[in-house]
């Protein structure tokens, strides 16, 4: 096939994808009304190459393109505007070549946009493909970005996108006061069951913004989404949002090992071709790890032994054995405990390799396994008896509360 016939298959197909696409993002929304609410204003935006349309063109080119806009400033959350930059480095300020705006970073010395950077905008606007975990840092600089503009008195906007571990996924304790960080920024729960704007909402009305004071906040809902929806539901492109995770169903296993992942124990197939989705080390026997798992029945969830050399990363080179997960039900499937009973039967299994056991995990990363926890209790519990049945009430204390309280801010049915 010629190279021209290539490509226009190509293009075809992307807009044979947009044509079918059941829901339209906030971005696509606000193009259809016109711009509403921007005309005539300075405006600035917080994206990465998440912030596409159903064709896949940036968010910065639509309102740099946009009749009535004036793009001013572009802000640039962990991997950068255009996702150039590695998980953890950080993001210098420079001038985007293709629109000629300024992109100040906000992963880096600054994470809360400054006065300075925002002393030309009227309202900065926020669109990112977030994934559901309160790990994830965007929601963080969402958070941040929305006290910056109470403070300054600006207008803040959310383009709303899917979460793609569902609407009604909630899991995990309230981050507490002494493990508040950029990887768990406010009390919400570990999975929280709303999308960027819901959340967005959530935190603004109920003064968790800052000292409370409120922004003056505007939220564009997605045309088409229904909150049971999975990603693939939507029919909706995805860009992956950090490098490992590469297609919606990493979202709903980030959750499943990302916790035990701070503390460098065993690979998690971040460095294999399966993120999030395993757990393997040079001491494990997969076929029984497996079997016990299985023998758990956790609902919703399976298991299967496997054998990898991961490319990087935790025991890069080395041949390792382990489980590889597979969720069949994740509503019914406790995505974020599955690590904790994964350690349990480890424990269990190999009580010299117990995972708090002196000589194991590495103690410089407890603080971080903490952070992400929202609760120095869960590792605290935890590390007794290495068993699920200390932490799960503790886990599971505040979700019932949660859902009840930001039910109310909830856009789509």
């Amino acid at each position: 096939m010629k190279i021209k016939n290539i490509i226009t298959v190509a293009a075809a197909a992307i807009v044979s994808m947009s044509l079918s696409a059941h829901v339209k993002p906030g971005v696509e929304v606000l193009r259809d009304s016109g711009f509403k609410g921007l005309q005539g204003k300075r405006v600035g935006l917080i994206t990465n190459p998440t912030g596409v349309d159903n064709n896949l063109k940036s968010t910065v080119d639509i309102l740099n393109e946009a009749p009535g806009v004036k793009l001013v400033g572009l802000y640039a959350p962990e991997h950068g505007v255009r996702g150039d930059v590695h998980a953890g480095d950080k993001v210098d300020n420079f001038v985007d070549p293709a629109t000629g705006v300024t992109v100040y970073s906000i992963y880096g010395k600054n994470r809360k946009p400054t006065p300075e950077m925002l002393k030309d905008v009227d309202v900065l606007i926020y669109d990112i493909q977030d994934n559901g975990c309160r790990s994830f840092t965007f929601i963080s600089t969402m958070g941040l970005a929305m006290e910056a503009c109470a403070e300054l008195g600006k207008e803040f906007m959310v383009l709303d996108r899917p979460n793609p571990v569902g609407g009604n996924k909630v899991e995990g304790n309230l981050a507490e006061k002494d493990c508040i960080s950029f990887v768990s920024q406010f009390p919400i729960p570990y999975l929280y069951g709303l999308t960027p704007g819901e959340l967005a909402t959530y935190l603004n009305e109920e003064g968790l913004i800052g000292d409370g004071k409120k922004v003056n906040l505007t939220v564009v809902p997605m045309d088409g989404y229904k909150r049971d929806m999975d990603f693939r539901d939507t029919e909706m492109p995805w860009v992956l949002p950090s490098p490992h995770i590469p297609n919606p169903e990493a979202a709903v296993y980030y959750p499943v090992s990302g916790i035990l992942g701070e503390l460098g124990y065993m690979s998690i197939g971040v460095g294999y071709t399966e993120p999030f989705k395993l757990f393997c080390a040079e001491w494990i026997n997969a076929e029984y790890l497996a079997k016990r798992m299985n023998a758990l029945n956790l609902p919703g969830m399976m298991f299967r032994p496997i054998h990898i050399k991961p490319f990087y990363s935790v025991g890069q080179g080395k041949n390792l054995q382990g489980v590889e997960v597979f969720v069949t039900d994740k509503e019914k499937a406790p995505l974020s405990l599955t690590q904790f009973y994964v350690m349990q039967e480890l424990a269990d299994m190999y009580p010299e390799k117990a995972v708090f056991k002196e000589g194991n995990a590495d103690p410089k990363r407890f603080s971080m396994f903490d952070k992400v926890s929202g609760s120095k209790q869960i590792r605290e519990r935890f590390s007794k008896n290495h068993k699920v049945a200390d932490i799960i009430d503790y886990w599971n204390k505040d979700s019932e509360a949660f859902k009840a309280s930001s039910a109310k801010y909830h856009i789509y049915k």
